[in-house]
């Protein structure tokens, strides 16, 4: 890896971060709050939250098995996903890379942030090539993304893949693991000791069914969080959410067991999918989702929104021509689904 002032933007490398009122008294005990303009009364609405979310913080590394230094925590992983592009990549001179098919907003943050995006095609089976990825950068690419299990296909990249990824790219590379409480694979996040220019990615949008709250994490080194915190909003995070998120910790079983129920419905739902003829093809999948090919999608997909089931049509995304990303719901609205897809005369 390049040094970290190196990779870093100068502007960001020189940035005196917003100092808060709250920042300015940490590590003393107070009861009188006089600093930050708030309302005295309304409480406890009427305070600022805490803008480094310590409390969520100490408990989540418990859970991750992460330090607390090694945690950000955003307004859901696009925060993260933004932060990278305005703390590393310089507008109108560096580059990304990323696979291809992918989660949608690399790309659109790329484009925000006036920074140019180089997507390169997984092969026919959604699978990564490292040497293809890095004969896409050059010395102006700053980051690689890759989403493991990645969207819309669902499936784990091959680990010695994303090793090779993050043994020869100089840069920064981001692995975003929205899904992999769904995947049997181990998170990238035990890795942070071993690859100082790995950032992973995961969120309280799926496994945790917190998707409202708008909890992102992002795990690096110290350093790179540092980085973040000097540029994200002084109070990303509200206090609604960082009570909610400790509250949800407070009972890891239940995330456990909705996505074991979720993981047996996703069996179930995939082969009752596979007996219908309107199926071409089930493609296998470590997420919460799968692909399947279908006869005609934009017909199929239609259909079932008049019925109000809704699905993603996935047609027009490179590689995903004719198929559809089908959600694993509760065990009724999978039964639904297939009870409609029976009732279909194509």
């Amino acid at each position: 890896m390049k040094p970290l002032i190196d990779l870093c933007r100068p502007c960001i490398w020189r940035l005196e971060p917003y100092s808060s009122a709250r920042d300015e008294y940490s590590g003393h005990q107070a009861t009188v709050f006089l600093d930050a303009n708030e309302n005295p009364y309304n409480h406890p609405l009427n305070r600022y939250p805490d803008p480094m979310q310590t409390e969520v913080k100490a408990v989540l590394a418990q859970r991750k098995g992460v330090a607390p230094e090694n945690i950000f925590l955003g307004n859901g992983s696009d925060e993260a996903i933004d932060l990278a592009y305005r703390c590393f990549a310089e507008p109108g001179v560096d580059n990304v890379v990323a696979i291809e098919p992918t989660y949608g907003m690399y790309k659109v943050c790329a484009d925000i942030n006036n920074v140019e995006y180089r997507p390169v095609l997984l092969d026919d089976h959604f699978r990564l090539d490292a040497d293809k990825l890095l004969a896409a950068t050059d010395e102006h690419t700053k980051i690689v993304w890759l989403c493991s299990p990645t969207t819309p296909t669902g499936n784990d990249l091959a680990e010695h893949q994303i090793w090779q990824v993050l043994q020869r790219f100089q840069g920064l590379v981001v692995v975003d693991e929205a899904y992999v409480d769904f995947s049997s694979r181990r998170s990238f996040r035990y890795r942070l000791g071993e690859f100082h220019n790995l950032i992973v990615l995961q969120t309280f949008s799926k496994a945790w069914g917190s998707a409202a709250i708008r909890l992102g994490m992002a795990f690096a080194s110290a350093d790179v969080i540092r980085i973040f915190n000097k540029v994200k909003y002084p109070y990303n995070v509200n206090a609604l959410t960082q009570r909610e998120a400790l509250r949800l910790m407070g009972d890891a079983l239940k995330p456990a067991c909705w996505v074991a129920e979720l993981l047996d419905e996703r069996q179930r739902l995939m082969e009752r999918l596979t007996e219908l003829p309107l199926c071409l093809q089930v493609y296998p999948t470590d997420a919460n989702f799968f692909l399947a090919r279908v006869t005609d999608a934009q017909r199929i997909y239609d259909l079932l929104v008049a019925q109000g089931i809704i699905v993603r049509n996935r047609t027009r995304v490179r590689l995903c021509a004719g198929c559809l990303r089908i959600t694993i719901g509760t065990p009724d609205e999978n039964d639904r689904l297939i009870a409609a897809l029976k009732e279909m005369k194509l």
